[in-house]
């Protein structure tokens, strides 16, 4: 056998392998509850040693925590809430928000509902096994299973929630009243957010809300099980986000880390508190005034470790959708601030962005 026709038989029995994982439709937690002991091969990380794997103990670095308290009611408190966001996203892309307005009661039951999701019957949880992303329901382990180099520890429940919610009884029973209510919230939140954004790089407090950058939200509820080997895998690979906005639920466990300045520093779990970072297609129409980056999460003994993600995004698999163009917001640009990127679909954009892998931003290909 010659070198090429080995690398072939490699190449078909890792497929085999991701196949085989695929056609449980039971996802990384299948394989814990069969009592596994050391990870399978395709979700070893070769390039992972644990002083990469670990944030830098002795950092400076904090997350910023900002207080959202009566920022619609008071004008001092919301001039005061916009700066600290404005500069949380140009240093960061990332910061967590405290007094948001959803009650911590609802933020528990979605967790909670989450996790009953993932713990609940297997049979019960295959019906709802797909890999077609138009579904509004799905759920399924690594979006990108068939593509990526290695796997992630990590299964996804999944909701399509636009701002005119679906109807009730297209949801699972066991968590759809708090995902209706949560997703209400969540989108209410979300607006405040882009008007408290646009405010903070000098626009009309409507202006991204009137793009619609609020109109479709995708919940994902994870579940990262128990792992018996940590050291050899992640939860979540090294990645931006391909939205607008995503707010983060996450439980007690933590495991999230941020890259800042060449560092991975941890998001530490914060009672009643929501992670708030910016998508790469914000740091496009913002001409870089926000920044999307990249950020992952550890694999842990310690688990299941449930998190809750609502991404705001574009429309894309709507007929007629796949023409609107992002850039540069006009208002923002002048002489001495004139467009960094080109113009792009969501379409392109996102075929890009599941092409590339994870590593270098997506943004990248588009800078003039």
């Amino acid at each position: 056998m010659n070198q090429a026709e080995a690398e072939i038989g490699s190449q078909n029995e890792w497929y085999a392998e991701i196949k085989a994982f695929d056609d449980t439709k039971l996802g990384v937690k299948g394989l814990v509850d069969g009592g596994l002991t050391k990870i399978p091969r395709i979700f070893i990380h070769p390039q992972l040693d644990l002083h990469d794997r670990s944030a830098c103990e002795d950092s400076q670095f904090s997350i910023p925590i900002i207080d959202l308290q009566a920022v619609s009611t008071d004008s001092n408190l919301r001039a005061k809430a916009i700066e600290n966001i404005q500069n949380a996203c140009e240093t960061w892309g990332f910061f967590q928000i405290v007094n948001h307005g959803i009650p911590r009661t609802d933020l528990e039951e979605m967790l909670a509902a989450i996790r009953r999701f993932h713990e609940q019957d297997a049979e019960v949880k295959k019906e709802f096994y797909t890999r077609d992303l138009r579904n509004k329901t799905l759920f399924l382990s690594n979006f990108d299973l068939f593509q990526a180099p290695v796997v992630s520890w990590r299964d996804t429940f999944g909701l399509v929630m636009d701002s005119i919610p679906p109807e009730p009884e297209s949801l699972p029973v066991i968590c759809r009243d708090i995902a209706m209510i949560y997703s209400k919230q969540v989108h209410r939140l979300g607006i405040t957010l882009f008007e408290l954004l646009s405010e903070g790089v000098g626009l009309n407090a409507n202006h991204l809300k009137d793009m619609e950058c609020a109109e479709r939200i995708t919940i994902l509820g994870q579940y990262y099980p128990a792992c018996p080997e940590p050291g050899l895998t992640l939860g979540a690979r090294s990645h931006s986000d391909a939205d607008f906005m995503t707010i983060l639920l996450q439980d007690q466990i933590g495991g999230l880390q941020v890259l800042h300045e060449n560092q991975w520093v941890d998001v530490p779990p914060i009672p009643g508190a929501l992670i708030i970072n910016i998508g790469d297609f914000l740091q496009l129409m913002s001409n870089d005034k926000l920044k999307s980056v990249n950020h992952r999460v550890i694999a842990k003994q310690e688990g299941p470790r449930i998190s809750v993600a609502c991404f705001f995004r574009t429309k894309f698999f709507e007929p007629g959708d796949d023409s609107k163009r992002y850039g540069p917001i006009k208002e923002l640009l002048s002489d001495e601030n004139p467009p960094m990127y080109k113009e792009t679909t969501a379409q392109d954009f996102l075929k890009y962005y599941y092409s590339k892998g994870s590593g270098a931003s997506a943004l990248l290909h588009l800078k003039l």
